[in-house]
């Protein structure tokens, strides 16, 4: 079965969040962009952000919107082909207007960097090299607690 996914976000500015990650290299998908919504395009045919107004937002749900600047919804991840292309995403973000999360993590086998919409919603750039992968996998420090990066 194929899927495609459709990660729907609030948004406090459209004009600012479509621009964000147009800056990032993405594209509009203008079939379904208008004055209150932006589909962003990730990977065609699979995988697209619905930037959404808060209007529009609520009329899919009866929850309140969470304040992402303050608050942690979720952790949404994408992958890159290498180390270089999670630095190269992550860096660009924070020039076009993201905003920094948490330090690089290096778990030999897998190399990650965060970073934070104009909105707030926390955004990781992941490589994996699944051939290294360990048998079990090292215990992770408690981003609350201080540092999060792994011992090396």
């Amino acid at each position: 079965m194929s899927m495609m996914m459709f990660l729907n976000l609030p948004v406090t500015d459209l004009e600012r969040s479509k621009k964000f990650y147009v800056d990032l290299g993405f594209e509009v998908n203008p079939q379904f962009t208008d004055d209150s919504a932006a589909c962003i395009v990730l990977d065609d045919g699979h995988l697209y952000v619905m930037l959404l107004t808060h209007d529009s937002y609520a009329r899919f749900t009866s929850k309140s919107i969470v304040d992402s600047t303050t608050a942690s919804e979720g952790i949404f991840s994408i992958t890159a082909d290498d180390r270089a292309g999670v630095d190269a995403l992550a860096e660009r973000a924070l020039a076009v207007g993201g905003s920094f999360s948490y330090e690089p993590q290096d778990m030999g086998f897998m190399y990650s960097r965060s970073f934070q919409d104009p909105d707030g919603h926390l955004w990781e750039t992941v490589y994996m090299d699944l051939t290294a992968v360990p048998e079990h996998l090292p215990e992770l420090p408690n981003a609350a607690e201080g540092s999060v990066s792994p011992p090396r």
